[in-house]
């Protein structure tokens, strides 16, 4: 019965949160991964992206609130997604034709690419902030639990009860729903095809009749649905603060270049590593300890390695020790 409620412990507050956080975190490294795939360079501008997404999406779902429509036990906001894919590609195609283009044409080294995205990152956190505001907003409505920790005590008899919010169940359906489109287009569709032979072999591509204007604007519009669904998960899941997508940032490019920058299927995995390694540095084991060790060893303390506050941190040590001994990543992607 012990080891039944630590395993309860463990998936409740490890195992579950880790989950939804790395799906989020996978979508988030994929549209990472595809432009420094395509277009050759770190897009640091892609947390702040994922929060202007989500920004238009909230307004649209508290549109959609106000008019009294509501999409039953699921969020309101999965009927504002669309507003916000559509509202973010045209920003990031916007974005692309007046900045990036110029750079492109000249020739610019990635380097270069980089710090225009520094600066098209503050323009971006500026607006979200203009218009939203600098506060926490919760616009995650619906059913709130797929299962209560309360009905699984009833159900099982056990001390531990098991709760899981629908967002997360939301999350990784969405999560997997999307990954797999992803990839059935990228190795089934012809303009996948295209993208692909675009990022193996630019001149190659060209002279094969491939237009590299189009691949740039579909690489650019899924960059941004990708980011605006990574968002709008997270948000609903958690909550939505302008800044905390600034701060998003940094796992997940240590997620994307943990996989391999550049290789879609390591975005995915190192999304899950990152995850998984935060949530499990920064968890108090002392609840589930003390159900699989004797009363006479029961833990005092919290048995924390690090405080949660501390959490950016563990992704910063991961990506430090990646770039020493793997620079190209588990997946063996581009060397960064």
């Amino acid at each position: 019965m012990d080891f039944l409620n630590a395993l309860i412990a463990f998936l409740n507050f490890v195992f579950v949160p880790g989950l939804a956080y790395g799906a989020q975190l996978a979508l988030g490294a994929l549209g990472v991964t595809l432009i420094y795939g395509i277009l050759r360079f770190s897009n640091f501008a892609h947390g702040d992206t994922m929060a202007f997404g989500t920004m238009v999406t909230i307004y649209a779902t508290w549109g959609f609130q106000a008019m009294g429509i509501t999409f039953g036990v699921l969020p309101t906001a999965l009927l504002g997604l669309p507003f916000g894919i559509a509202a973010t590609a045209l920003l990031v195609l916007a974005t692309d034709w007046l900045i990036y283009k110029f750079y492109r044409k000249k020739k610019a080294v990635p380097t270069i690419l980089v710090m225009v995205s520094l600066g098209v990152m503050f323009v971006m956190n500026g607006i979200v902030r203009l218009f939203i505001g600098v506060d926490e907003q919760n616009f995650a409505d619906g059913g709130r639990f797929l299962i209560s920790a309360g009905d699984f005590k009833a159900m099982t008899g056990l001390a531990e009860g098991l709760a899981i919010r629908s967002t997360q169940a939301i999350t990784v359906v969405v999560a997997v729903v999307v990954v797999a489109w992803l990839f059935w287009f990228l190795q089934k569709t012809r303009t996948g095809k295209s993208m692909r032979a675009f990022s193996d072999n630019e001149d190659l591509a060209l002279l094969s009749g491939i237009n590299p204007d189009r691949v740039v604007q579909v690489t650019w519009i899924i960059a941004a649905a990708l980011a605006t669904i990574a968002g709008v998960l997270y948000g609903l899941d958690k909550s939505f603060k302008a800044f905390t997508y600034f701060q998003l940032l940094l796992p997940i490019f240590a997620a994307a270049i943990v996989g391999g920058l550049g290789n879609p299927l390591g975005a995915i995995a190192g999304g899950f590593v990152i995850a998984f390694s935060e949530v499990t540095v920064t968890y108090a084991w002392k609840k589930v300890l003390t159900y699989v060790v004797p009363e006479s060893m029961a833990p005092d303390n919290l048995i924390q390695l690090m405080s949660t506050d501390y959490k950016l941190a563990v992704s910063f040590a991961i990506l430090i020790l990646v770039l020493l001994f793997m620079p190209t990543g588990l997946f063996k992607g581009k060397s960064v």
